[in-house]
């Protein structure tokens, strides 16, 4: 398995000290923003510093986010940054998949005009609109470039007429839509949307702990002092842990009588139960969290 990606940190582009601090924090992802962080007048300089940030950057999981499909500056930015590999582009205001499957067609022609891998460079579409909720598994099945959601909650709740809350009343529909979308697509669990209140640390525990119970397996970060309640809460506990290896070994010993469910301290015990222990031990090792050189089998 893979290292699973919890947290993404934003960084404006155009601002190297923040770029070169977020290169150096603990995210798992660190992306360089073209868009909303970036003036009108900077847009096409900031083009320039991402370029020099990926030719010198000594770290994975570096993704940018460039200009909606709708903008003037789309082409520009796919042709500036495609060539200097980034891990990923991420798309703004995704709403259907004919504007995510022209774009991975654009970043496919790119790759190979500068000799890349096809298909190594990942898209993450942001949804951020009603119709790009309404059209989330569309989007998520549009291309194999796409591994992964993310959403965007403020221009989400502006785009319905209403505001962003502590309660998330008003995000739980295209959360939930999101992460279904997700799973029926046969891709990763998405990507929450960022938590504006910075100082809030409680709050922001709060949310991650509900969002990762609906499905989501990572969240948007705008400041460094949100990565470690991040990390932490995206991450198996180890009380999670020891539990999945009792399930393992449990149904393992049943299974090897021949019976396919067993009770382990009071709960009932099945084939998919089994299946979410392998699956957090398996999270666990990726993570380094299990002291264990092997991963499950």
């Amino acid at each position: 398995m893979t290292r699973p990606l919890r947290s993404f940190l934003f960084a404006p582009a155009s601002d190297l000290r923040k770029v070169d601090k977020a290169l150096s924090l603990d995210a798992d992802a660190v992306i360089l923003d073209l868009e909303d962080a970036v003036a009108v007048s900077e847009k096409v300089r900031a083009r320039s510093l991402v370029l020099d940030v990926l030719g010198r950057a000594g770290r994975v999981g570096i993704y940018v986010r460039v200009n909606g499909v709708n903008t003037s500056w789309i082409v520009g930015d796919l042709m500036a940054v495609v060539g200097s590999r980034p891990a990923g582009i991420m798309l703004p205001k995704a709403e259907n998949a004919e504007e995510i499957r022209r774009v991975d067609w654009l970043i496919g022609q790119l790759e190979e005009e500068y000799g890349l891998p096809p298909g190594e460079m990942e898209l993450v579409p942001l949804v951020e609109t009603a119709r790009g909720v309404m059209n989330a598994y569309e989007i998520a099945a549009s291309c194999p470039r796409v591994r992964r959601l993310a959403f965007g909650a403020i221009d989400y709740t502006l785009d319905i007429g209403t505001s962003l809350t502590g309660q998330g009343t008003e995000i739980f529909y295209a959360r939930s839509q999101l992460v279904v979308a997700s799973r029926a697509a046969g891709i990763a669990g998405p990507i929450d949307t960022v938590y504006p209140r910075i100082k809030d640390e409680e709050g922001l525990a709060a949310e991650c702990r509900l969002v990762r119970s609906l499905g989501f397996a990572g969240k948007l970060v705008i400041h460094p002092a949100q990565l470690g309640p991040v990390n932490d809460i995206f991450a198996p506990t180890p009380g999670e842990i020891t539990y999945a290896r009792k399930v393992v070994q449990a149904f393992d010993e049943a299974e090897a009588r021949g019976v396919a469910a067993v009770q382990l301290e009071g709960k009932f015990i099945d084939y998919p139960v089994a299946a979410w222990a392998r699956r957090i031990l398996a999270i666990a090792h990726s993570l380094g969290l299990d002291g264990e050189n092997e991963s499950p089998k």
